[in-house]
């Protein structure tokens, strides 16, 4: 198993992020939840430099997202969204999200929601767009846009991606909640715990996810989010080159033969290549 370290270092950016790191983990915490970590253009723009900063660095493997507080995200800032702020502000607001949305799927390492209460419009639209999402039972999730004169339409780009097309549908067009185990049937969520449980569960995934190898972990997901967006046959015809790609990586050639020699693989965690 990959060591992780214990030790949290916390820093405050701007009141409305904290950020710890440790040897393989980046944790970003949502932390204004006087304002039930609404996604406002400040802590947009904070979220999407805390997930691009040093993804290049082969340390790092996985990237836990989870907020203080017991809302997770109440969406955006509705008080950025009136006449009075302009078209122009209103466009750069949602073009932020979709940066920020698009980072998170498009980062080499997975990104983990980590999810304790509600989560709902364009918070909602974050736990969708993660690779992994695990909440509490008592969390709740909704696109409740419909409801105050602004449908969910971004958010609707992730939920309609994570879950039925009838369900995403019901959610949207209604702004009704479902709760955590109705996350779960539909695809929303990974996992339900108890909230006593929701650290050691999330950091456990983490822990396996640095088991692998960061760049066949990185070559699989990119892979994944490309074919999910192609017909069948494409989708297959992109796998099968990636397969071959993995292979001919050093790491890929050095699982093969721990699993043939019966021993733990040694990754260099790197773009080596074994062969042509």
């Amino acid at each position: 198993m990959s060591e992780v370290c214990s030790d949290i270092v916390l820093l405050v950016y701007q009141n409305v992020l904290i950020i710890s790191a440790c040897s393989h983990f980046r944790r970003i915490i949502l932390n204004n939840p006087k304002k039930r970590n609404a996604l406002s253009l400040a802590m947009l723009n904070s979220l999407r430099e805390d997930i691009l900063t040093d993804l290049d660095n082969n340390n790092l493997r996985v990237i836990i997202i989870s907020a203080q507080g017991p809302v997770f995200s109440s969406g955006h800032d509705l008080k950025e969204l009136t006449s009075a702020q302009g078209r122009e502000y209103h466009t750069s607001v949602f073009q932020a999200c979709s940066e920020v949305m698009a980072a998170i799927q498009d980062a080499p390492v997975p990104v983990i929601a980590m999810v304790n209460g509600i989560a709902t419009a364009a918070g909602c639209q974050l736990v969708a767009s993660c690779d992994i999402a695990v909440a509490t039972d008592k969390s709740t999730f909704a696109t409740p846009g419909v409801n105050v004169g602004l449908f969910c339409s971004t958010p609707g780009v992730a939920l309609g991606r994570a879950v039925p097309r009838k369900v995403a549908m019901e959610m949207l067009f209604t702004g009704r909640p479902i709760t955590a185990h109705e996350a779960l049937l539909h695809g929303l969520v990974s996992k339900v715990v108890s909230e006593a449980h929701l650290e050691e569960e999330t950091l456990g995934i983490a822990r396996r996810v640095c088991e692998s190898s960061r760049p066949v972990v990185a070559m699989g997901k990119a892979a994944f989010q490309r074919q999910m967006a192609q017909p069948r046959d494409v989708a297959y015809t992109t796998a099968t080159a990636v397969m071959v790609d993995n292979l001919s990586l050093r790491d890929g050639q050095e699982g093969i033969r721990a699993f043939i020699e019966k021993r733990r693989p040694v990754w260099t965690n790197s773009d080596e290549k074994a062969h042509d």
